[in-house]
C-alpha cells in the first residue's frame, strides 16, 4: 500500500506557475499508476492528469492540456504536476492518487491547495 503526500501549492496570480509534488513511503511505487486529480469549491472532484506506471505516457484533460506537465519519477518515488499559465478556474485542491485497479480503489493523499488570482 502506498502512502502519499502532495506538496508544492500556494496562491500565485493568473498566469503563473506552481509545480505540485506527490512523494510515496512505500517501496512499491513503481507499480503504480498516477494520477493528478482536483475539487473546486462547490463542484466533484476531476481528474486533471494521468499517467501509466513507468511514467512515459501521460493523459491530459482538455482544459489543461497544453499548460500542464505530468511526471513520474520512480527512482524518487515521487510524482510531479508542472502547471503553467494558471487561471483562476484552476483553483483548488489538488490530490495525487495511485492505483493499479482503477480509481475506485485508489490510494490517496491528504491534498494540496492551489488558489489562483487575477
Amino acid at each position: 500500500q502506498v502512502q502519499l503526500r502532495e506538496s508544492g501549492g500556494g496562491l500565485v496570480q493568473a498566469g503563473g506557475s506552481l509545480r505540485l509534488s506527490c512523494v510515496d513511503s512505500a517501496p512499491v511505487f513503481s507499480k503504480y499508476t498516477m494520477g493528478w486529480f482536483r475539487q473546486a469549491p462547490g463542484k466533484e472532484r476531476e481528474l486533471v492528469a494521468a499517467t501509466n506506471w513507468s511514467g512515459d505516457t501521460a493523459v491530459y484533460a482538455d482544459n489543461v492540456r497544453g499548460r500542464f506537465t505530468m511526471t513520474k519519477d520512480n527512482a524518487k518515488n515521487t510524482g510531479y504536476l508542472q502547471m503553467d499559465s494558471l487561471r483562476p478556474d484552476d483553483t483548488g485542491v489538488y490530490y495525487c492518487a495511485a492505483s493499479t485497479r482503477g480509481w475506485d480503489t485508489a490510494d490517496w493523499g491528504q491534498g494540496t491547495q492551489v488558489t489562483v488570482v487575477s
